[in-house]
């Protein structure tokens, strides 16, 4: 989809004084004032972030209070639950948590629900069918909790205390749980609200040694290092889309070192299987390659696969679940294709409703645990929110995604009356719903779209950090961009443009992929530039002229060699 361009316009004062003061090529100062990194502390922490640079987390509600009850349950030999979520972040959290305390002594088991029996959190039943009859004492929630009140009130009656670590916004009121360690918290004041569940669970983490640290609990043996759970702290980070910024930022570069350098066998089982044999891994990697396979554990089996690849020693044993993870997340694939085309059949034949403001659309026997994912590209292909439904007899399950400026959990608030439960963020959420309701609910969301978003908002738009002629691309500008990883929100990959482009060579890579080499009709020089151009439109497979082209600048590794490459976003 080629999106409505809009250049940033930074100020050339900041720039110049960046320049000066980092001693930095002038693009590599565009690109930092236009994230709003302007101060020399704010430089030179971006620039070089190392863990020395977290701050306390003491300030978190409720940490002070977590850790003795939990140092309580260790030195008691109490029997700890550790309740962990079905997605990436959820799996990185429980796997850190339950390491950690393992090197404890603790008495210590982790448990995720499954996807489509058990859905999202903490719940009645697994109090009643596995905390209390196994004994337990302590359950410590991870990426979940924040809105299970029933089961946590059910917990406290029968002697069990929880503790709640969460980065999901509470709505009305907390659950009367032990604690609740959750930065979203109203009256926290330690402004980490950027965290994910498995930053949350790392700020424990770090709270819990610090604390055995005082009691000498060490000393008779060595504690664990924290960095080596930053690989985990990394995947989680990336996978759940926070921004990456602060300690976000720090934790995540942390662990991509960790992942490059000595990855534990079910990540180096994984990357093997997923067949990445780049010098160095990237935010982009975890994103799109290992992520996905760690998720399609919960989406078509169980996620607790996932724990038990991340903790095994045993590089075999990692790399017989690793194959059965691939396996899964092609099975995935090719659900989640069939739906996406099933859909785009529907609007072949019905395009009208391509005219709407969002796209509502249900069907029973839908595969709940790929929704999500079929959600999210029909936003990028159509750029509307949209939610997606699979009914099971009168009851419909479901996701759904959005576009930047429309508050999909707001616009759900106000369409509640005809849904039996919802929960998420501003860009994702799932839903359950009465197939009585569909109708009512889906006209109604669709005119809280169209209150909500204007047509601007509803216009696919691509910012640009700033236009670059061709002459001006040299290694040493691609490593210094290179440099500002790890990206992802909050810190995009810059994104460039170029005007008077020639097409000097082309190539179709089967039938969606260009390969190009373009110049600028104005260069001073001879220069080409070699491009790759994904899931190119049909009258872009042959142009040879564009007035002007957007595009990422990256090494491509090839053959053992490596050459500067464009990524054409848009024209």
């Amino acid at each position: 989809m080629n999106k409505a361009m809009e250049i940033q316009r930074p100020d050339p004062t900041a720039i110049r004084r960046i320049c000066d003061r980092a001693s930095c090529h002038p693009i590599i100062a565009t690109l930092l004032v236009n994230r709003g990194i302007t101060s020399p502390e704010a430089i030179a922490a971006f620039l070089n972030p190392s863990l020395s640079q977290i701050q306390s987390f003491e300030s978190l509600i409720d940490m002070d209070k977590a850790v003795d009850r939990i140092v309580h349950a260790i030195l008691n030999r109490e029997k700890i639950l550790v309740f962990g979520d079905y997605d990436v972040d959820g799996i990185t959290s429980t796997t850190i948590l339950y390491e950690f305390l393992t090197a404890t002594g603790a008495d210590v088991m982790s448990y995720i629900p499954h996807r489509m029996d058990e859905g999202y959190g903490l719940n009645r039943l697994q109090i009643e069918n596995t905390a209390i009859p196994g004994g337990f004492q302590l359950i410590i929630t991870i990426d979940c909790g924040s809105a299970s009140h029933d089961a946590i009130a059910l917990a406290a009656q029968s002697g069990i205390d929880v503790i709640v670590t969460d980065h999901h916004t509470i709505y009305d009121s907390p659950p009367k749980a032990f604690a609740i360690i959750n930065p979203q918290r109203t009256d926290c004041p330690s402004g980490s609200g950027y965290l994910a569940g498995v930053g949350v669970a790392f700020c424990l983490l770090i709270s819990l040694r610090k604390h055995l640290r005082g009691i000498h609990f060490w000393e008779n043996g060595s504690e664990p290092n924290l960095k080596n759970y930053c690989d985990l702290v990394a995947l989680g980070t990336i996978a759940d889309i926070v921004p990456l910024i602060h300690e976000n930022r720090i934790l995540t570069k942390a662990g991509l070192e960790v992942i490059n350098s000595t990855p534990r066998p079910g990540l180096a089982a994984l990357i093997d299987i997923c067949g990445i044999n780049k010098p160095v891994i990237d935010a982009e990697d975890v994103a799109f390659r290992i992520a996905p396979r760690l998720n399609a554990t919960g989406r078509m089996n169980h996620a607790h696969l996932a724990v038990k690849l991340l903790c095994t020693p045993d590089a075999d044993e990692a790399f017989t679940i690793a194959k059965s993870m691939h396996a899964m997340n092609a099975e995935r694939q090719e659900v989640e294709q069939k739906i996406f085309q099933f859909i785009n059949q529907y609007f072949t034949h019905e395009p009208e409703n391509l005219n709407k403001s969002a796209i509502v659309l249900g069907k029973q026997g839908w595969h709940q645990g790929v929704l999500g994912i079929v959600a999210s590209r029909l936003v990028e292909a159509f750029y509307r929110p949209v939610i997606l439904m699979s009914f099971d007899g009168d009851i419909g399950k479901g996701s759904g995604r959005s576009i930047p400026g429309i508050n999909l959990y707001d616009a759900l608030c106000r369409c509640s009356e005809y849904l039996d439960g919802f929960g998420g963020h501003p860009m994702a959420a799932g839903i359950k719903i009465h197939k009585k309701n569909l109708t009512a609910f889906q006209q109604k969301f669709e005119k809280t779209i169209e209150e909500m978003g204007s047509a601007k908002e509803l216009t696919p738009k691509l910012s640009i950090d700033c236009l670059l002629d061709f002459d001006m691309i040299t290694d040493r500008l691609i490593d210094e961009i290179a440099s500002l990883q790890p990206f992802g929100q909050s810190n995009p990959e810059p994104v460039f443009a170029a005007d008077q482009v020639d097409v000097v060579f082309s190539k179709m890579i089967g039938t969606h992929h260009r390969r190009l080499s373009i110049k600028q009709r104005h260069s001073r020089t001879s220069n080409t530039l070699n491009a790759i151009w994904f899931n190119v439109a049909g009258e872009d497979q042959h142009q040879k002229y564009y007035d002007r082209l957007a595009f990422k600048l990256r090494w491509n590794y090839w053959n053992g060699k490596k050459e500067i490459q464009a990524l054409i976003e848009s024209k």
